[in-house]
């Protein structure tokens, strides 16, 4: 199993697909904390920062459904399989079929979305039924975004179509779009209309439209013809519907604790939606650099494995991405807790976002970051199942999550309020990882954890060590807070990059493969 840290052949290109995916992430991530800087700065975390959290919350759980999972999870599998099997032309083709149908099952949920709005809102906010004017605004909001939907599942499809093509860079820079699409609204549309949190809604659908339209070049430039159809009654069309069903239903229950903690959280003090939105903002940065990024990286790979019957490739591939994801993942999470509170401090605080926003935010925080590992890993484990054309295994992992989340959640909401919701998501997903690593063994057999148990004893003294260094810094020099902007960065960059070499400079010390492969890659990239 060592040879999966050669620096060569499948690895090395899984590593170097993760690597675009997740620099395109990092530049997504970073215009998304200045949309969300705008939002904190102009709404804080009152009522409508709330009514639009929740309301783009249901079109962007679709956008999670479908651009992160099921249609992805079901559409290459059996794509990368009709190349293996029937050629590029008759995949080519039942591309071009799959968008046709996907456009007209999209544009009949919008309708019942639209109509349907009221409904759903009060499901997803039902604490907030005694705020008329809060739950008036949430559904005029949901109504307007609602036809993001369809542009951005028709976006996720054509995604799919060029990463099993090998084409990785223009899907990951997609959602940047959304985010520019949406600062540029608040910007320019927010001070001329009467009520500026309809700009937001209006800069989703825009960034919507402008990543649907991003996909079309690259597309056409492979050689895929979205008009030249194939048969609508194509066996692989057939499978693809099959796959997503429990697919899409495996993802919605992931979806479903989301929601759980968003309803939860509408019973508690008003900011409470707002706190938890602004801190999973944050705790999806490590998790779309690595976890999305590698999950996006490893599923065309596994599933050209499992199509040719070789479990062990996919064992191979699969540790190797949770060997580097993990050491990735493990001093991010030791970053972030230590630094919750600056980091929030420096995003979010001003305007109407005030210290004690930052205060709870920072708790929240902390509560998602002891999860952190157990949410990127979850990502890659499930994309094992999907290689295998097996989407129905995660459902019964998924299931089993919910059930432990509500218990949790209900455990915890009223001690330790929003933060408590935060813990018991965090809680959850290590059950669903301890359930999905169980249910592997039918695909897999045995799993090699002595692999994985000796590269994270190796990450975590390293991580350790970085810890250490920044908590004693933290306790000679004085407080950043009150020490400006500029200052207040410069030494929390300073710090980081000092804990980020402690950490690699450990890790080197101790023989960590993963040092390597990543020196690899910058060694590609720089050359």
């Amino acid at each position: 199993m060592s040879s999966a840290f050669e620096g060569k052949g499948t690895s090395h290109d899984v590593a170097a697909a993760a690597s675009v995916v997740s620099g395109a992430t990092l530049v997504s991530r970073v215009l998304g904390y200045v949309r969300d800087m705008l939002i904190a700065h102009g709404f804080g975390a009152g009522l409508a920062a709330d009514a639009f959290f929740v309301a783009f919350r249901i079109p962007n759980m679709a956008r999670e459904l479908l651009g992160e999972g099921a249609l992805s999870a079901a559409f290459i599998p059996v794509f990368t399989e009709t190349i293996s099997k029937r050629g590029r032309p008759s995949a080519f083709r039942l591309a071009a079929t799959a968008f046709w149908t996907l456009s007209l099952i999209l544009v009949v949920i919008c309708a019942l979305g639209i109509v349907s709005a009221p409904v759903l809102v009060n499901l997803m906010a039902f604490g907030w039924h005694v705020d008329p004017e809060k739950l008036a605004l949430t559904i005029d909001l949901t109504r307007m975004m609602f036809p993001y939907l369809f542009f951005i599942g028709l976006t996720a499809l054509m995604m799919g179509i060029l990463n099993s093509l090998g084409h990785f860079a223009t899907p990951a820079f997609s959602p940047a779009l959304l985010n520019i699409a949406i600062i540029l609204s608040i910007l320019f549309l927010g001070p001329v209309l009467e009520n500026p949190v309809y700009a937001l809604a209006y800069g989703v659908l825009g960034g919507g439209f402008l990543q649907l339209l991003s996909q079309f070049p690259p597309t056409v430039r492979r050689g895929v013809i979205l008009t030249r159809m194939g048969e609508w009654r194509d066996p692989a069309l057939t499978r693809i519907g099959k796959l997503m069903a429990p697919g899409a239903a495996g993802l919605a229950i992931t979806q479903l604790n989301i929601f759980i903690t968003t309803l939860l959280a509408t019973f508690l003090i008003q900011g409470s939606v707002s706190y938890l939105y602004y801190a999973f903002r944050l705790i999806h940065l490590p998790i779309g650099m690595v976890g999305v990024a590698m999950a996006t990286a490893v599923l065309p790979t596994m599933a050209a494995a499992a199509a040719q019957h070789s479990p062990e490739d996919v064992m191979k591939t699969l540790v190797f991405a949770l060997r580097v994801s993990l050491f990735l993942t493990v001093p991010a999470l030791l970053g972030l807790a230590i630094y919750r509170h600056t980091i929030i401090h420096l995003l979010f605080e001003r305007g109407e976002f005030t210290a004690a926003a930052t205060a709870a935010t920072a708790q929240v925080l902390l509560g998602y970051c002891l999860g952190l590992c157990f949410f990127v890993a979850n990502r890659i484990l499930a994309r094992a199942f999907y290689a295998f054309q097996d989407t129905v295994t995660p459902v019964k992992a998924g299931a089993i999550a919910v059930a432990s989340n509500i218990v949790f959640s209900l455990l915890l909401m009223y001690p330790l309020q929003a933060a408590g919701l935060a813990l018991a998501t965090s809680l959850a997903s290590v059950v669903n990882f301890s359930a999905l690593m169980l249910l592997l063994r039918k695909h897999l057999g045995g799993f090699p954890r002595q692999l994985i148990v000796k590269s994270l004893q190796k990450t975590g003294f390293a991580a350790l060590c970085m810890a250490g260094t920044l908590i004693a810094l933290q306790g000679l020099l004085p407080p950043m807070e009150g020490q400006g902007v500029f200052l207040e960065l410069t030494r929390f960059v300073g710090e980081f990059g000092l804990g980020t070499a402690v950490f690699l400079g450990v890790a080197t010390l101790l023989g960590c493969d993963e040092v390597r492969v990543l020196r690899g890659l910058f060694q590609r990239r720089s050359g």
